[in-house]
């Protein structure tokens, strides 16, 4: 029982990085593939392409950020002691991820609460700083727990580690918008390059979590405890996964001609 519980946490976050991470790579990319879509020659403002490049990731935020959502509600219920170190270690990684998944969400709610384009101007900036602050944050965390919780997380290493996790999610997100806003003729092709940017989007947190293992391991609760969150969480699994199969096979690249613009205007 005490491998489970690893295994499960590790599935969360790399199911997290691997789904989240486009969501956060669009943000990011968000000023540079509009622009790009502009250069090609499609219809509309540049606005407008930002529009429907929100609207790409709008059916999948929740659905994905529950991925993270159910790691922290892991960390905290089978790991309690190594979450009270890890907490206490990343505080001031930990305020500016949150502080950055805060801005983030609020870029997508409040930019289309009024019309205009400076409103949504500055929403759009507040979205890519937020996304920003998230692939940066996470790096600076990964880069972190590998080496023990150092006393600064904030270091050269960190950084680099951050901007390795950035272009991971700035790839994916890319990919995501390629399959998203593809025709059905290209879904082959593009679900293909979008399953290899999962597993590029997955691999910052893969690789840490294979060294942290054995701690893992040593700090697990006890068999009562687990015993009680298996009888929670596994009747609530099922369910989960249907939510995310509904959610992919509801707003795959077979419907996104008209999707994008179906999608509800709160995004």
């Amino acid at each position: 029982m005490e491998i489970i519980w690893p295994a499960i946490l590790a599935v969360l976050l790399i199911g997290y990085f691997a789904l989240e991470g486009f969501d956060i790579g669009v943000g990011m990319m968000l000023p540079v593939l509009s622009r790009a879509r502009e250069r090609a020659g499609e219809p509309g403002s540049r606005q407008r392409h930002r529009d429907r490049l929100v609207s790409a990731i709008a059916p999948f935020v929740l659905a994905n950020e529950i991925w993270l959502v159910a790691a922290v509600g892991t960390l905290f219920g089978a790991f309690p002691s190594l979450e009270g170190k890890v907490i206490t270690g990343l505080y001031p990684v930990v305020v500016t991820l949150l502080v950055s998944w805060i801005l983030r969400d609020a870029g997508l709610w409040f930019r289309r609460r009024l019309d205009g384009a400076t409103w949504r101007a500055f929403w759009d900036a507040v979205l890519c700083a937020g996304s920003w602050g998230l692939a940066l944050s996470w790096g600076f965390a990964l880069a972190s727990l590998i080496r023990g919780l150092p006393d600064q997380p904030f270091d050269l290493i960190g950084l680099l580690y951050g901007a390795a996790v950035a272009a991971a999610f700035a790839f994916h997100g890319r990919a995501f918008t390629e399959w998203r806003l593809s025709g059905p003729s290209e879904s082959g092709r593009t679900g293909r390059r979008l399953r290899r940017s999962a597993a590029v989007a997955a691999l910052p947190v893969a690789a840490p979590l294979a060294a942290l293992a054995p701690a893992l391991l040593d700090h697990t609760a006890s068999a009562a405890t687990l015993g009680v969150l298996n009888l929670i969480v596994l009747p609530v699994t099922p369910i989960l996964v249907a939510a995310q199969v509904w959610v992919w096979r509801t707003f795959g690249p077979t419907r996104s001609a008209g999707a994008a613009a179906a999608i509800p205007s709160f995004f």
